[in-house]
């Protein structure tokens, strides 16, 4: 494996606590950039909630992971003005502070793009930081419902629901390394501004954009789209469907192409049926017919013989993991698509390996978050000469 990283030589300060922002940070340092957490010296807030394992903390270890830490007192003016420094030696910051606690610490993009011109600034909160609503307090699961997810998602005739899973912060960590990318290729690309921005991410604009095509299909003109289960608006089959041994598979095959070996597959290829769901006005005038004539061929089987026969035609499907289904999938261990590092404490853990894959300058998982300030007087002597 070649030893360089795509971001060897960045410099990041994160100032972020909880989940959706240290994922910027940590997928930062996935790709080589050295990244340096400020925690205060009780440590980040997320070191003491949720699950906990041997007495430690399995989403420290995720958000903080191939870090650097040093404890410092924002609060204290020797801390500070160390901080400070650390700014001037820095390329990407990263927080998710309120507007308060920025113009107590001098964090604000103002000041500190004041004293590093060339300092990315990558802000992250539920909102944004302008707007009716930026003081609001925000969560992932605000956004998932204040955005319209949780409106679109679940059975036709049943409540909303936001996922089980932090959709809103990981769809935000992800916007959020985008952005702070394109910022440092704007200062340094060939005719770049050779200056920082900052970067104002919110979690309610990457939910939004999961709700694009619906927006961009809707006319506006009488009830807006609604929940419809599995099922999409424009496409069918497209679905999750019980096989006869109770286990689901995902099918989607919704071309005019695919429709035709679907239906052959089904026995229902004749002239009639052809010109009931052969083009997409037709079937999307019938879906609830087609939907049903494959959800019938597919409960009759075991979910591996339906896997097998929609695959021999070239139908996307999938089967439904759970997490054993997945660390157990030849595919997922070939690809080594899940990682195990060991954690002092709690031992073996499981990271979700850097995606997208590079073929010169690859992520790489090193190490688990670190201890409180495991790392003061190397970052200290690194960044400031102490």
């Amino acid at each position: 494996m070649p030893d360089a990283q795509a971001l060897s030589g960045v410099r990041v300060l994160d100032l972020t606590n909880l989940f959706a922002a240290p994922q910027i940070a940590a997928t930062l340092a996935d790709f080589g950039a050295d990244v340096v957490k400020i925690e205060p010296p009780s440590g980040d807030p997320i070191r003491r909630i949720g699950v906990a394992r041997e007495g430690a903390s399995p989403q420290w270890a995720l958000v903080a992971r191939n870090k650097r830490a040093v404890a410092l007192d924002l609060d204290d003016e020797g801390d500070r003005e160390r901080f400070s420094r650390l700014v001037d030696a820095a390329d990407v910051l990263v927080e998710n502070l309120t507007t308060k606690l920025l113009a107590r610490w001098g964090c604000d993009y103002a000041t500190l793009s004041a004293r590093n011109p060339r300092l990315v600034v990558t802000s992250i909160s539920c909102y944004g930081r302008t707007g009716p609503y930026a003081e609001r307090a925000g969560a992932g699961t605000l956004a998932e419902a204040f955005a319209g997810f949780a409106h679109l998602n679940g059975e036709a005739d049943g409540p909303p629901l936001v996922p089980s899973l932090p959709l809103g912060d990981t769809l935000s960590g992800s916007s959020g390394v985008i952005g702070t990318m394109m910022a440092l290729y704007a200062r340094d690309r060939p005719g770049g501004t050779g200056r920082g921005q900052h970067v104002d991410a919110t979690m309610i604009e990457p939910i939004l954009q999961l709700l694009a095509l619906p927006l961009v299909t809707w006319d506006g003109e009488g009830a807006p789209p609604a929940r419809m289960g599995s099922r999409v608006a424009g496409g069918v089959p497209r679905n999750l469907y019980r096989a006869s041994d109770g286990d689901y598979l995902a099918l989607s095959g919704t071309t005019d192409a695919q429709v035709a070996r679907i239906l052959a597959l089904l026995g229902r290829d004749g002239e009639e049926d052809r010109a009931r769901f052969g083009t997409s006005a037709a079937r999307l005038a019938e879906a609830d017919a087609l939907d049903g004539l494959v959800a019938d061929w597919i409960s009759a089987r075991p979910r591996e013989d339906a896997l097998s026969a929609f695959h021999a035609i070239r139908i996307p499907v999938a089967p439904v993991n759970d997490l054993a289904a997945i660390l157990d999938d030849p595919h997922v261990r070939a690809r080594a698509s899940v990682t195990t590092l060991d954690d002092p404490k709690m031992g073996p853990l499981r990271f979700v390996s850097p995606t997208p894959r590079l073929s010169e300058t690859p992520g790489r998982l090193r190490h688990v978050g670190p201890a409180i300030g495991e790392h003061d007087d190397e970052v200290f002597r690194e960044w400031l000469g102490e």
